[in-house]
């Protein structure tokens, strides 16, 4: 049978009194339970201290990481939605020099915009579709800018400016020939001014020929393209040569009475197709005076 009291005595020296205490066998397991639930309990706290202290430093910096990522897709929205007002525009202007350059079937009134709160959260394909949009409205622009190109360089080609400053002798149509007195026509303008001016290529072009050329005298022809070629007659020199090509303006010859003439001036052709045409009608500046 087990002790059921225990005897516990404390010597603190040699010569001091000793004390003694008594306790049974049920206060000791109390005592030793208490002791546990309160080493239990300090080991509870701790670990719930260190481990609450890293769950709110993750959870802060979880809460610092999503702000930022919200402020990015903020930022993100926001560019869309300005690029998509942006290929609006872009769109628009494309539509308007379409109009210029004369190019039908772009199709840019058929490309649906996107927007709205939710740009990019409710319709995944956004950037897809603006992407897609991109690349067609790059392809429009494409065919507008040759269709301009091209239009630039006809209007390039075509003549637009007298040749020469001075007085309107004879225009085209049916007259009386000077030399013979006979009705006849004449295809081109005579422009009569003093000898040796500079006469000025019309438009741009190549020299095709550039001599002398029976009642002509010296005379420069110059192909333009588009089916246009000019002529100009009775020079007293010329300072190209075939082939070479020339702009609006450049001095191609100077003005004289080779040829068969009455007097110092420069014949003016203008042909379309092989065909005659007024010359004043090519004209867009100031015309030479009517005599």
């Amino acid at each position: 049978m087990g002790l059921k009291h225990h005897t516990i005595i404390l010597v603190p020296h040699s010569r001091a009194k000793f004390r003694k205490w008594t306790v049974s066998t049920r206060q000791l397991l109390v005592a030793g339970l208490a002791t546990l639930v309160l080493l239990l309990l300090a080991v509870a706290s701790t670990w719930s201290f260190f481990f609450t202290t890293i769950d709110k430093a993750q959870l802060s910096q979880l809460e610092a990481e999503n702000l930022r990522l919200r402020e990015v897709n903020q930022d993100f929205e926001t560019s869309v939605r300005e690029l998509n007002r942006q290929l609006v525009d872009f769109e628009d202007r494309t539509r308007q020099l379409a109009i210029v350059a004369g190019v039908d079937g772009l199709g840019l009134e058929q490309e649906p915009g996107i927007g709205g709160e939710d740009l990019l959260l409710s319709d995944p394909a956004a950037l897809s579709q603006l992407r897609d949009r991109a690349e067609f409205l790059d392809r429009g622009l494409e065919s507008v800018g040759a269709e301009l190109a091209e239009q630039l360089q006809q209007a390039a080609a075509t003549p637009s400016i007298s040749p020469v400053r001075g007085l309107l002798t004879s225009g085209y149509g049916y007259r009386s020939d000077p030399v013979t007195g006979q009705r006849a026509l004449h295809r081109a303008i005579d422009i009569s001014t003093s000898p040796g001016q500079p006469v000025k290529a019309t438009a741009d072009g190549v020299v095709l020929r550039a001599r002398r050329n029976g009642r002509l005298g010296n005379s420069v022809d110059l192909s333009h393209g588009y089916g246009v070629m000019t002529r100009y007659g009775h020079l007293a020199s010329y300072n190209v040569e075939p082939g070479q090509r020339v702009r609006r303006g450049d001095v191609i010859g100077f003005v004289g009475n080779t040829g068969r003439t009455t007097g110092f001036h420069l014949h003016y052709e203008v042909r379309l197709d092989g065909q005659p045409r007024n010359p004043l009608t090519y004209i867009l500046d100031k015309r030479p005076s009517s005599s």
